[in-house]
């Protein structure tokens, strides 16, 4: 009896010490915690452009609704695969998320020679934020008025027309290799250092077209400053509803769709996933930062990272095909 009695006490003494420490444990959980430092949001290009645009209007939202910093931190080169790189080597604690368009998930894997991250493996993904379609525009001096008009002159001039982008393997650009493979046209590619040097040569007359996201460009459409010919989607845009589709102007499976998304370093703990997840999605759908971007032509997304997962899968093939067929390379 003496014996039992000592078994008990040591039994519930050691009881005892455990439950402090259960209870520690399940405080300190990685969801219950998150975020317990400021989080950083990479942004793999330079500061203005859409990308940039999506992480600083939804980080000042996360930064109230956690009392802890989302601080936005632009890491641009090699389109965008330095800053993919830098959150590929980060620690999978919450703590750093990749704020990227298509790029550098889906296209430049096919184009760059020993990228150092694989966008199918190296990630986990959390969302794709926002989305927008491309639209075909020339500067408002630009003989065409169609894209019956760009088709002809390719055709009567084959290699000659240029075509601006925000850089080699941009959606801009890879949207031009699909016109001309679907169109039976050829023209030539002007890569430029970003968005805005595009714009302003297009504008100039240096170049004589360009497929640019359309919220990139509807200010100087609506303004006189660019002519647009059509845009690369379904159904034609909201915010400019006169400018007929490629399809409706007779080309084809051209329609392509620009988009943002939010990717984190491979092994993020599911809980911290889930609880990051509903908290980007419930920035993007801020009214504030919902009526800011489809103003200008975005449309919102905030899918589940399962959806994510199979987007990618379909667009990863999508541009792999392209690239392969048209022959592209940036090296």
């Amino acid at each position: 009896m003496k014996f039992l009695m000592s078994a008990l006490a040591v039994g519930l003494t050691a009881l005892a010490a455990q439950a402090p420490a259960h209870a520690q444990s399940h405080a300190a959980s990685p969801a219950s915690t998150w975020p317990a430092t400021p989080v950083t949001l990479v942004v793999p290009f330079p500061p203005g452009g859409s990308t940039d645009q999506v992480a600083r209007a939804i980080s000042p939202i996360l930064t109230e609704k956690f009392k802890q910093t989302f601080v936005v931190d632009n890491k641009a080169g090699a389109t965008g695969t330095i800053g993919a790189a830098i959150v590929k080597r980060a620690a999978p604690d919450g703590q750093t998320f990749l704020v990227t368009s298509l790029g550098p998930l889906v296209i430049t894997p096919h184009l760059i020679k020993g990228m150092q991250y694989d966008p199918m493996k190296d990630f986990d993904l959390i969302t794709v934020a926002v989305q927008s379609p491309n639209i075909l525009v020339v500067p408002t001096q630009s003989p065409h008025k169609s894209v019956a008009d760009i088709i002809a002159f390719e055709k009567a001039n084959p290699g000659k027309m240029t075509f601006a982008s925000a850089g080699n393997g941009t959606s801009d650009h890879l949207t031009t290799e699909l016109f001309w493979q679907q169109t039976g046209t050829s023209g030539s590619h002007i890569p430029y250092k970003g968005g805005a040097p595009a714009h302003l040569a297009l504008m100039g007359g240096q170049v004589d077209a360009s497929f640019q996201n359309i919220n990139s460009v509807v200010g100087y459409i609506k303004g006189g400053k660019m002519r647009a010919l059509a845009i690369a989607s379904p159904t034609r845009s909201a915010v400019l509803p006169d400018v007929p589709t490629l399809s409706e102007a007779g080309i084809q499976n051209v329609d392509v769709t620009s988009w943002q998304a939010i990717v984190a370093p491979k092994g993020l703990s599911p809980a911290v996933r889930d609880k990051a997840h509903a908290a980007f999605v419930e920035a993007l759908n801020d009214p504030k930062v919902k009526d800011q971007f489809t103003s200008i032509g975005f449309e919102m997304v905030g899918n589940t990272p399962a959806q994510f997962a199979e987007f990618q899968r379909k667009e990863y093939t999508r541009w792999k095909q392209v690239i392969e067929t048209g022959k592209i390379s940036v090296e």
